[in-house]
């Protein structure tokens, strides 16, 4: 059965789907909170031409479990404070066809097994394998079936990862039996990795916004702790995997069981929004919408205490902000 049209335009809002305005204003650094609520988890929003089939990928190949299944919409989760939610593009304005300017990258301390084991099922690759001593990082990048990029990675001990390294040492990786991923695969976390033209604004941008300091320095590529397991990665797009671009198949979310306080912190730095109050005709979810200093759209939810919430509400009882 369809949705009424209110009902539908309220659900594409949790899908993160819009256009962002041309221009852009930073939140004003001299501005200051009372502090920054907390964050259950970090999650993205990726749009699918076929979402059965990505469904398919994530859950069949990647073992990843569903925690709630909304028909247009599918939560995963990856890590302990970690989710992806699939989207059917056709019941959004975010169209399948836009650039894919993001990279999940699943950190694991088993990359040699995941290699392995998305090498036998035929999944392509970006970019293979690569180990040599004294690196930061090992990791290969395979493709998801519509041209999502996922880099499986390992954070090395080395100097770039001093802060990075205790924080990864604290977290229970998340294994699971379902599909054909072997069981002693292991996921520690996630790294949504976002592309600028300028990387120092949106440093400032996100420090600010999420009250941390820099986690991890690659030079052209910065990471920050959002979640127990979730971290925003920057990066700059002209060297990375993807180039800087106006639209973006992506909306990152921030789930929290507090979307007013984080509204009001949103007011209060001045951010750009795209839903100037919080919405909730769904009856699942109440959300609002923002944007970051190039146009990534920024979505945050909070998810009520109904039955197609009960696992994904029980998976979040377990993780949060650090």
């Amino acid at each position: 059965m369809r949705l009424p049209i209110h009902a539908l335009a309220v659900l594409s809002v949790l899908a993160g789907c819009g256009t962002p305005p041309e221009d852009r204003t930073m939140p004003d650094p001299d501005q200051g909170g009372a502090g920054v609520p907390a964050v259950q988890a970090l999650n993205a929003f990726y749009y699918y031409e076929d979402v059965q089939a990505a469904w398919i990928f994530y859950t069949e190949i990647l073992g990843f479990e569903t925690v709630a299944d909304y028909g247009f919409a599918k939560i995963l989760r990856l890590a302990e404070a970690s989710f992806l939610t699939l989207v059917d593009a056709s019941e959004g304005m975010h169209s399948a066809d836009e650039p894919k300017s993001v990279t999940l990258a699943v950190v694991t301390e088993e990359v040699e097994g995941w290699y392995e084991h998305l090498s036998d099922v035929g999944v392509p690759m970006r970019a293979e394998l690569e180990r040599r001593e004294g690196r930061p990082h090992d990791g290969f990048v395979a493709v998801d079936p519509e041209g999502y990029f996922l880099e499986f990675e390992r954070f090395n001990p080395h100097p770039e990862n001093d802060r990075l390294m205790p924080v990864l040492s604290e977290v229970e990786p998340v294994h699971t039996t379902l599909g054909s991923r072997p069981p002693e695969l292991g996921v520690v976390g996630t790294v949504f990795w976002l592309y600028y033209r300028d990387l120092a604004p949106n440093q400032a941008f996100y420090e600010r916004l999420l009250g941390v300091d820099l986690l991890v320095d690659q030079g052209w590529a910065k990471v920050y702790q959002a979640s127990a397991t979730g971290f925003v990665g920057l990066v700059d797009g002209e060297r990375g995997l993807h180039q800087a671009t106006e639209e973006k198949a992506v909306t990152l979310s921030f789930f929290t069981d507090d979307v007013d306080a984080w509204l009001e912190r949103a007011r209060d730095l001045e951010l750009e929004l795209r839903t100037p109050d919080v919405g909730g005709e769904s009856d699942r979810v109440r959300v609002f919408v923002a944007y970051d200093a190039e146009g990534y759209f920024l979505e945050w939810d909070t998810f009520l205490d109904v039955e197609d919430n009960r696992r994904l509400l029980a998976a979040l009882a377990g993780g949060g902000t650090p």
